[in-house]
Order: structure tokens, then C-alpha cells, then sequence
């Protein structure tokens, strides 16, 4: 998919491009390349003179592919947008090529960020001005999308908090709360990715020397609001490290019950094996084999000697 947004007043106008003849007509400040097929780059080459690599949004690039300038004044930019669901979260990468005053992106799907901005760009006048807006403008979004993401994070734990210290936890709830806890300790490391790889991005395009005077105050305000964001990401992982701990404790706790259960029952039943035993032994000196109730009494021996151990035990508080 093409997309292309053109700028008037502040405001972005997204068209979707279906033919070179379309291209050709426009002039974009930013254009967006989703999943892009051969035609499709065909069209941004024979247009903007811009060859797109098919290994471009690749996860196996070098460090050193990832924020450079070539030869032509270009400037490649790869980063990782996170992208979070009910069910899963996963870290997309997009490509970026900012040229002169064009910026391109190539992505394999849709990114709540990209939404997010178009969304704003075209209810907000005079939100961008140029290319290096829409850039800063993105990992701007990209903040707030992982700061909603934590708060997400924040809400989940605490309701394996009340789960986990406000009820008893039997085998199958414990199952159940390593379960959320796992979850959310991969959004969270995600997001401490994501967080890692935008104030790469940002910190390059300082570098570069490619920001105005109040572009440059915007990005130092995007890493200001990124380095925020570590304390809370820190702070995540020692809840969940401490959740992670009690569900465990809990856990152990139920099996030293099962394992006191039987180590109780076993002490227990010494006294009734013993006598069993000995009075299966049937020797001619034991006068219980002349004695009308021989047996009665030695079943009453050995259930008397179960009852005693388990009184005792319940007495001194083992059971």
C-alpha cells in the first residue's frame, strides 16, 4: 500500500496512491510504504529516483546499517515501533529515508503510532512544518503509545496484586497469575526496548545537526519524556519480580503441605505396621491365638495407636 500526505496549513491530507500517473501529480512531504510490492517501488524510483532494498525493514542488519547518511546526503533511520494488543506484543520494524525535504517510511503493517499522528495532523493545525516534523512527530507518538502501554502494565498488576495477596491461592489460580505475570514482563521489556532503540533515533538525528533551533528543543523534550519512562519500566520489573516471588512462595507452601500430609501420616502408621506385624507372626507362645478375642484386641491395638500419634500431632500444632 502507497500512501502519500501532502501539507497545507499545518495539516496532513493522506491520499492513497493507486498508479504512477497518480504519483506523479502529487508533491508528498512524507511518503508511506506499507508491505509495498515491486510496482509500487517501481513507482517511487521512476519518481523520487529512490531505490528501496527488499532487505530494507530486514532484522538481521548490522548496528552500523541502522542510522547513517550516505553519500547522497540521505539519511537511513531504522527503528522499532511497539505494537500492543489484548493478546500478544511485538516490536515492528520501520525504515526511514529522509530526503532533503521528503521523508520516507517502509513498514510491514499498520502501526498505532502512524494512526495516532495522522490522526492529529489532521485535527491540529500547524502541527508540522516540514519532513523532520513528521520524524520527530512519530517518535513523539511513539512515547506516548509506551507510556499508555506502561499504564496498561500498571492496571494488570494490580489485579494479579488482589489475586495474589487478597486470596488463597490454590495450584490452578497460581497457574493463572504466572500466566498475566509472564505477559506482562515481555510488554515491559518491550517497551524498554522500544524506549531504547527512540532515544537512539532521536539522539542521532541531534547529532546530525538536521533540527532547527525548536526542533532541536522538541527532540531534547522527547528524551526527556523517554528518560521518564525508565524509572516506571524499572520500578515494573521489581513488581513483577516481587509477584513473581509470592506466586512461588505460595506454590511452595501448598506442596509443603501435601509433603507434611504425608510425612504425618507415615509417622502415624509406624505403630499399627508394627503391631500388625508382630501379630502376624502367629507364634504358639502368643496367647491371643487361644483367646476368643485375640484379634478384636489387637485390631483395637492398631487403631488406638493411629489415634494416638494424630492427637498428639494435632495437640503440638503439626497438622
Amino acid at each position: 500500500m502507497l500512501n502519500v500526505f501532502t501539507l497545507a496549513s499545518g495539516r496532513l491530507f493522506q491520499e492513497e496512491i493507486e498508479s504512477a500517473q497518480a504519483l506523479a501529480h502529487v508533491q508528498p512531504v512524507w511518503v508511506d510504504l506499507e508491505s509495498p510490492t515491486p510496482e509500487e517501488k517501481g513507482w517511487i524510483t521512476a519518481r523520487f529516483g529512490l531505490t528501496i532494498p527488499d532487505n530494507i525493514v530486514d532484522d538481521d542488519l548490522e548496528e552500523s546499517a541502522r542510522f547513517y547518511e550516505d553519500d547522497a546526503g540521505d539519511l537511513h533511520i531504522r527503528s522499532d515501533f511497539l505494537v500492543h494488543d489484548d493478546d500478544t506484543a511485538r516490536n515492528v520494524r520501520v525504515a526511514f529515508i529522509l530526503r532533503e525535504k521528503l521523508l520516507f517510511s517502509i513498514h510491514a503493517e499498520d502501526l498505532p503510532v502512524f494512526r495516532l499522528l495522522r490522526l492529529r495532523a489532521r485535527r491540529t493545525p500547524a502541527l508540522i512544518d516540514d519532513a523532520k516534523d513528521v520524524l520527530l512527530k512519530l517518535y513523539d507518538a511513539d512515547a506516548e503509545y509506551s507510556a499508555d502501554s506502561l499504564e496498561g502494565i500498571y492496571d494488570a498488576l494490580e489485579k494479579v496484586s488482589q489475586r495474589v495477596l487478597q486470596s488463597e491461592v490454590n495450584d490452578q489460580t497460581a497457574a493463572e497469575v504466572l500466566a498475566a505475570i509472564a505477559r506482562q514482563e515481555d510488554l515491559n521489556g518491550r517497551i524498554r526496548r522500544n524506549v531504547m532503540d527512540t532515544r537512539r533515533a532521536v539522539s542521532f538525528m541531534m547529532r546530525s545537526r538536521m533540527l532547527g533551533a525548536e526542533q532541536f528543543e522538541e527532540a531534547r523534550q522527547i528524551l526527556r519524556d523517554l528518560d521518564s519512562l525508565d524509572s516506571h519500566t524499572a520500578f515494573l520489573f521489581d513488581k513483577i519480580n516481587f509477584l513473581m516471588d509470592a506466586t512461588v512462595g505460595f506454590i511452595n507452601i501448598n506442596q509443603n503441605k501435601i509433603i507434611k500430609l504425608f510425612s504425618v501420616a507415615s509417622v502415624a502408621l509406624l505403630p499399627p505396621t508394627l503391631i500388625a506385624s508382630i501379630y502376624g507372626m502367629n507364634f504358639n507362645a502368643m496367647p491371643e491365638l487361644q483367646w476368643r478375642f485375640g484379634y478384636p484386641y489387637a485390631i483395637a491395638l492398631m487403631v488406638s495407636s493411629v489415634i494416638a500419634p494424630f492427637w498428639y500431632f494435632r495437640r503440638k500444632g503439626w497438622l
